[in-house]
């Protein structure tokens, strides 16, 4: 779905726990470089690349990775998308972040026991292999190398500009991004959108909800035109309102 001159919002759909899912990867390009904003759950670099080629951008130009957080569904076609890519590309997440996408440490939301009981909770209908393929994918999730740690604050030279804004309470270096050129703000999963409605950070998946909903209220210093959150969607209304109503 096209936002803007230059960004577009992915929609790539996957069964994951007997039902459809629905993530919303950013893509941003100008004339030098194209940027993808988390690269969904493992398998789907075809759905992400084909998304890519039919807003007429050559996959060469894609230039820069930047992941918001560990999880599974945003670091899982990572090392994938390294691995076909003919050109360079630079891979950038927060600095916290860092250690849990490269491999050195477990993710957080992925024990023994998240395991076990996300297996437990597959569909009876679900064959054994698929059952053992989806537990070896939760015990040794992908990694791949960070470039360059990035922090709040800092503007980032890419496609009319991107600002970073560290957005904690999801998972200890969760970030989001504004892009100046369309007054976008990438949420990943600051925010969710139900139902046409925004609204917080899904408190199931929330490792600290006091520190989500505090990091909502460094927002107020974007004038936001549009938000795109990683589940649920595109949201156009008044976003600066809203978002000030969630963070009380």
């Amino acid at each position: 779905m096209k936002v803007a001159d230059g960004l577009v919002m992915l929609e790539i759909a996957a069964i994951v726990m007997g039902k459809e899912d629905v993530i919303h990867p950013a893509f941003l390009w100008d004339d030098r470089s194209a940027v993808l904003v988390d690269t969904g759950y493992p398998g789907q670099w075809p759905l992400i690349r084909d998304a890519i080629l039919k807003a007429n951008v050559p996959l060469e130009k894609l230039s820069h990775i930047i992941v918001t957080h560990q999880d599974l569904d945003h670091i899982g076609s990572l090392p994938v998308i390294l691995q076909d890519a003919k050109q360079r590309i630079e891979v950038l997440a927060s600095s916290a972040e860092k250690p849990f996408i490269e491999g050195e440490r477990k993710l957080l939301k992925i024990s023994e026991e998240a395991i076990e009981k996300a297996v437990a909770a597959l569909p009876a209908s679900v064959p054994e292999q698929m059952r053992s393929a989806f537990r070896a994918v939760l015990t040794n999730p992908p990694k791949a190398g960070v470039d360059r740690a990035i922090g709040d604050g800092e503007h980032l030279p890419f496609c009319g500009g991107i600002a970073v804004i560290g957005t904690p309470g999801h998972t200890p270096g969760h970030t989001s991004l504004y892009h100046m050129r369309s007054k976008t703000l990438i949420a990943a999963d600051a925010l969710t959108v139900e139902n046409g409605q925004l609204l917080g950070p899904n408190p199931a998946t929330t490792l600290d909800m006091e520190e989500a909903l505090e990091s909502l209220r460094r927002l107020a210093r974007f004038e936001i035109e549009n938000v795109i959150c990683y589940h649920g969607g595109l949201y156009r209304g008044d976003a600066n309102r809203r978002i000030a109503e969630l963070a009380l």
